[in-house]
């Protein structure tokens, strides 16, 4: 077999949360070259239906559901839409999330319990919405961050903590699913990319930072991504569960 065979997701359903946006839709786009299916599920459905517009005129069938993963019926909806229009679940990249940073003796309660609940709570709540309608040889991605494995040089307690809770969560999740019932379970951990996240208020600073203290010395691209997503997604990574990649331009390695 050529090895380059081993990243193609030709048959495979793929579901990918956050999908509306920023590094989502970069994923759709490298999972469809891929040749995969995609259910594409976010909060923002004019968004969501423009993404799923451009991949259909490239040939590429699409599924587009509202969800809000902080809730779990909705997670458990967009599976089930999954499997009534398409027959199971391949893959699932939980890649929603939000970000902010701000003191942690002035952050807003509600703000913090915000993010919790979509990056941490969200990815098991997705997690565990699709697992009984993957087969065997099935994965799930998990998008955590590198400042899930090190210290943030900003104040983002919410996002920091969201984070290293993926972490975990995808090691324990691995532990119970890998050899039970055949899906493998992984994390991974970008650094400083371009995306709607990264891009607001203070973008400039952020850059300055990354430029500063990371190897490479600036954010990274789309492209530079999405290779690290299909190996955790195809059968090129089927001796990998319970771990993490690392794509950060050396950003953690300085710390």
């Amino acid at each position: 077999m050529n090895p380059l065979d081993r990243f193609r997701l030709d048959d495979k359903v793929v579901l990918v949360t956050g999908a509306s946006s920023g590094l989502g839709v970069g994923f759709a786009h490298a999972l469809a070259a891929a040749g995969a299916t995609l259910v594409l599920a976010a909060r923002r459905e004019d968004q969501l239906e423009a993404v799923a517009a451009d991949l259909r005129a490239q040939g590429t069938t699409v599924l587009t559901v509202r969800t809000d993963v902080s809730v779990l019926d909705d997670c458990e909806a967009a599976a089930a839409a999954a499997v009534a229009q398409l027959g199971r679940i391949d893959v699932l990249v939980n890649n929603a999330g939000v970000g902010h940073a701000g003191s942690a003796l002035r952050e807003d309660p509600d703000r913090f319990r915000s993010t919790i609940d979509i990056n941490l709570n969200g990815v098991y709540w997705m997690a565990r919405a699709c697992a009984p309608h993957m087969p065997r040889g099935s994965a799930v991605v998990n998008v955590a961050s590198a400042l899930g494995l090190a210290a943030s040089r900003y104040p983002q307690a919410g996002y920091c903590a969201s984070k290293a809770g993926v972490l975990g969560l995808t090691r324990d999740l691995a532990q119970q699913w890998s050899q039970r019932r055949g899906i493998r379970v992984n994390a991974l951990c970008p650094g400083y990319f371009d995306s709607e996240i990264t891009n607001g208020e203070g973008s400039e600073a952020l850059r300055e930072m990354v430029a500063q203290h990371s190897i490479l010395g600036r954010f990274g691209e789309q492209a530079e991504l999405d290779g690290a997503l299909l190996f955790l997604a195809s059968p090129a990574s089927s001796y990998m569960t319970g771990g993490s990649l690392v794509v950060d331009g050396g950003l953690t390695a300085t710390v």
